[in-house]
């Protein structure tokens, strides 16, 4: 963490200096803002979060709840989700009150006695070690505190307002802020009061019955619900062995339980097999008392003795989706009126032939599924993390409007995927053990398929912002459109060995690795040529598109490798592009210059060529392009597909 380069700071460095909308925010929601967000969820709490990186982008959040989330709602936490929290700043205060998931246990009939339940397997959570991050379980609520906090210690103090709710919206044809968004104040002084709002942009992260998606016409269709599930967190006396360890368990009677342990010790959660749902949705009444006993049954000959529920529900399965994340129809090109870029010109279900999107929606307004392979909250953030970086950059004049269409078009695929491997897996978990026709199918089918609920089976296609494979070769390990994975190097200022790809924060910028050829340091080389070009010609994208009022890295951390030890070389060495000037004392960056570590040397983790390798990185995480040092044209034309020349 770096925060004494705009003078010497004796307070919590994580406060940043307010800038921006920050220095003047009103306390009541405005009558016209940039962003308008529906839903304080997961979705909606990371792009918020995302785009309080953007000072001069006024963002607002609501929610028809008077205050924050309590209890209840979602609590697995994926790899990918702590990989992404890491750039937050949170990852491992978040780790140290969460339950870790190292192992899980099968339970299944005892063969002996199948009316008993006996342990048949027991695998390692993450076998093939695809992230150095644990797979965790806390209380959806303290993500949600934890972004807020993000929020409001940015420059942008951005905080929730609750006690308001989302009536509807309409888009006009034209207008600085064209979105006109009804609203109902529900707490307050001004309970029950409705006015209309103004938004450039606005996103729905209101749940599956969201109102933000039926105002602009898009529908979840999709499987209805078949299966019914009780979910209680609670404190109970149990003489089950395996109570503070995730299982999932089959009994004879074919009914089934998935066992959460939950952070803070003596709490777990349990997900109670009800049987088929009916069409009159009569299992909606089942009570708290009738889902106890089940999961008793469920688990003899051990017995369960609750003693105190902290929130409970019921629900049934059903996989449904929306056809797209935003409200225009798929047309090449973007309009551009001036006054508004991007203008939804036409309905607000977007039916103009060449607009670019002025609303999305976002997590269970566009996908719902199950809760069994534990995507929901994992999922829905990554919705946000997308969208939220791109909003910022179209907002703060940096990228072109039609960046704003690649997040239905990624986002919308990867909702897919997950929809077909919950059916698969929630089908598997309700299966009577005798119908399996390998015993051992379900949890070696929950080993074999570990990388997709984890997080890192996404993968984006070609596009304004993710290249093509030309150059794959050059550097194996980093495969275009998959998640940067991170591998250990030294940094040569410091001497401290540490991962590469938490360096990286989320505050909006791309990411530009360059993996230098053989020579060292201050010797001539591809990487000197290719670092002073970076530096120097006005094709540079950090020449063309960073502002004279800008440091030099303010839209690209740009960073070198080297193939040799850290002591190898002197960190003054580097190209000075690796050691820009920021702040307003123009003091030398010098953390940005790296070493290999003996016996991890990232070139062989990662597969890159000895030939160095350029491996672009996208804000939000992923590998946008890998390209050689000697391909300068390349690199320039990629950002100039989705960004915008500086202006002044």
């Amino acid at each position: 963490m770096q925060f004494h380069h705009h003078g010497y700071v004796t307070t919590d460095p994580r406060i940043q200096p307010a800038a921006g909308v920050g220095l003047d925010r009103p306390d009541e929601l405005p009558d016209e803002m940039d962003v308008l967000i529906v839903g304080t969820g997961p979705a909606g709490m990371i792009t918020a979060a995302q785009l309080a990186a953007f000072p001069d982008v006024h963002t607002r959040i609501i929610d028809r709840r008077p205050h924050r989330l309590e209890v209840g709602q979602a609590d697995g936490i994926q790899a990918r989700s702590v990989e992404t929290f890491q750039a937050f700043g949170f990852a491992e205060e978040l780790s140290r009150e969460a339950y870790h998931i190292t192992e899980m246990a099968f339970w299944k009939p005892d063969p002996e006695r199948p009316e008993q339940i006996a342990r048949a397997a027991q695998p390692v959570d993450d076998p093939q070690g695809i992230s150095e991050f644990p797979h965790l379980i806390v209380n959806q609520a303290r993500i949600l505190d934890h972004f807020a906090a993000c929020m409001e210690n940015s420059p942008s103090r951005m905080r929730p307002d609750f006690g308001v709710e989302f009536l509807e919206l309409s888009v006009e044809d034209s207008g600085e802020f064209p979105v006109a968004v009804r609203v109902r104040h529900t707490a307050g002084p001004r309970a029950g009061e409705e006015r209309t709002v103004r938004a450039k942009y606005v996103l729905g992260a209101d749940g599956a019955r969201s109102q933000v998606r039926t105002s602009i016409g898009r529908r979840l269709e999709g499987d209805q619900a078949n299966h019914a599930w009780g979910v209680m967190d609670v404190l109970a006396r149990t003489d089950f062995p395996d109570i503070r360890l995730k299982c999932a368990i089959q009994s004879d009677s074919g009914g089934s339980i998935l066992l959460i342990p939950r952070e803070g010790g003596h709490l777990f959660r349990m997900y109670v097999d009800l049987g088929e749902a009916d069409q009159h949705g009569d299992v909606r009444s089942t009570t708290l008392e009738q889902i106890i006993e089940q999961a008793n049954e469920i688990l003899h000959p051990y017995s369960l003795d609750v003693r105190h529920v902290a929130w409970h529900s019921v629900y049934e399965v059903g996989h449904r989706l929306t056809d797209a994340f935003d409200d225009v129809e798929r047309t090449d090109e973007c309009t551009d009126d001036g006054a508004a870029p991007g203008s939804a010109a036409g309905s607000a279900a977007g039916d103009a032939a060449g607009s670019c999107p002025r609303v999305f929606i976002a997590g269970d307004a566009c996908h719902t599924h199950s809760a069994k392979a534990g995507q929901g909250m994992n999922v829905s953030m990554q919705d946000g993390f997308n969208l939220g970086w791109k909003l910022g950059q179209v907002l703060s004049g940096t990228s072109r409007p039609e960046l704003l269409r690649t997040y239905s078009q990624e986002r919308q695929e990867v909702a897919k995927n997950l929809i077909d491997f919950d059916r698969e897996w929630s089908t598997l978990m309700a299966m009577k053990p005798e119908e399996f026709e390998d015993p051992s199918f379900l949890e070696d089918f929950y080993v074999k398929t570990a990388e997709f609920p984890a997080g890192f089976m996404t993968e984006y296609r070609p596009s304004l912002i993710t290249g093509s494979a030309e150059h794959q070769q050059l550097a194996e390990g980093y495969p275009i459109g998959k998640r940067f994975k991170s591998a250990r190097v030294v940094r040569v200022c410091d001497t401290n060995p540490l991962h590469l790809g938490h360096q990286a924060e989320a505050d909006g910028r791309w990411r530009i690795y360059a993996f230098a050829d053989r020579p060292a340091a201050g010797q001539d080389s591809a990487l000197t040529r290719w670092a002073e070009w970076l530096a120097e010609s006005p094709d540079s994208p950090v020449r063309r598109f960073t502002r004279e009022d800008q440091d030099l890295d303010a839209l690209f951390d740009v960073r070198v490798i080297y193939q040799q030890r850290h002591a190898a070389f002197e960190v003054t060495e580097a190209p000075q592009i690796f050691r820009p000037e920021v702040g307003p004392y123009r003091l030398r960056q010098y953390e940005k210059v790296f070493g290999v570590l003996d016996g991890e040397d990232i070139f062989d983790e990662r597969g890159i060529s000895r030939d160095g390798a350029v491996v672009v990185v996208r804000p939000d995480q992923y590998v946008a392009h890998v390209l050689p040092l000697t391909d300068t044209a390349a690199l320039a034309e990629f950002f100039a597909q989705s960004m915008q020349p500086a202006q002044g």
